[in-house]
């Protein structure tokens, strides 16, 4: 076979798409060795790690490949956990599986990986990467309600031209089935749901243990008071619950439209449109593949948001139609269905 040889390091989670990438690749005739990453998790939550790691190293035993854990524990807390509270706090809602995967997954592990031995990556995210005269393009997983190229959009291209992603050309259905009929023994594992360090908490009580949280005014398009929130930095545009309103607000339903972490105000509205852009200012842009500037992109403002049609003018972009956009969040540039890049939304137009 003409993978014999070929030595590929997967990440293992413990959950069954990763079980199912060291195996498919073992039957592919690859040289498979599982790695866990362990992440930081903060003394008062209890995390599954210890219990992901257990069914990673089972799965390992089950196809009979090496296995090895490397600890990123520190690197997580500095970039992703540093990052997510210093934007929580100037009142943006970031998302840390990006930064996960960019700094962590393909950065800090990508690198370990290398370094010791691996010559190719692979791990269970649903996207798959193709070659075209010689150039690495990420597409999206045919299974459009697994696709996970909106996490990986900042993946570095010398890293992608290096990984694999088996399960990317599959459904989670057949996926499952699988890992069923290998009789792995995570196969009936349920999906997992979240961040570790996050576990069976709120946001309110995570963020309270590293920022001071103060309850303030809630106010609506004509800066009248009429409801209390807990704490600015909670909230997300468009969300409309978690505050309370005083019987001045009349009838609901309200939606958040604004948010001043500074003077620690909310501001609503009934109507949802208001949340809406034509535009917006992007940071961090990140190219896999830079566009043509005739090419016709769309762009999705949130994991399995809706795709927009979108023009992109140095780090300005401009909706065919106005969209619901969260500061903090990813704005992902997609051509069909290959993902080309992406930015964080840093400010939006009206």
């Amino acid at each position: 076979m003409q993978n014999v040889g070929k030595n590929v390091w997967v990440g293992l989670s413990g959950g069954v798409d990763s079980a199912v990438s060291a195996a498919l690749l073992k039957e592919q005739g690859y040289d498979v060795t599982g790695v866990f990453i362990k992440i930081w998790s903060p003394e008062f939550l209890e995390c599954t790690w210890r219990e992901d790691r257990l069914d990673a190293m089972r799965v390992a035993v089950h196809l009979d490949i090496p296995f090895l854990e490397v600890d990123l524990s520190e690197e997580y807390k500095d970039s992703v956990i540093a990052n997510m509270l210093h934007e929580y706090e100037a009142g943006r809602t970031p998302n840390p599986d990006v930064l996960c995967n960019e700094t962590i997954k393909f950065g800090a592990f990508a690198k370990w990986a290398f370094k010791n031995g691996a010559e190719i990556l692979a791990t269970g995210h649903y996207v798959r990467v193709e070659t075209r005269e010689s150039v690495a393009h990420l597409l999206k997983g045919i299974d459009p309600a697994k696709d996970q190229t909106y996490f990986l959009y900042r993946m570095p291209k010398a890293v992608i031209e290096k990984t694999i992603f088996p399960v990317g050309g599959f459904t989670k259905k057949q996926i499952r089935e699988k890992a069923l009929s290998l009789r792995l023994p995570n196969a009936e594992r349920p999906d997992s749901q979240g961040l570790c360090f996050v576990g069976d908490v709120s946001m309110q009580e995570f963020l309270s243990r590293f920022i001071a949280l103060k309850k303030g005014v809630l106010v609506n398009e004509s800066s009248e008071h009429i409801g209390e929130h807990d704490g600015a930095m909670l909230y997300t545009i468009g969300q409309r619950h978690g505050f309370r309103l005083l019987p001045i607000a009349g009838d609901g339903p309200y939606y958040v439209i604004g948010i001043d972490t500074k003077k620690n105000i909310v501001r609503v509205s009934r109507n949802v449109a208001v949340s809406k852009h034509a535009g917006a200012m992007l940071s961090d842009i990140h190219w896999i593949n830079e566009p043509l500037d005739e090419d016709m992109l769309t762009a999705a403002p949130r994991y399995h948001a809706k795709e927009v049609p979108v023009k992109i003018v140095g780090n300005k972009v401009y909706f065919a139609e106005p969209v619901q956009l969260t500061p903090g969040q990813s704005l992902v540039f997609y051509r069909g269905e290959e993902c080309l890049g992406g930015g964080i939304i840093h400010t939006v137009e009206v």
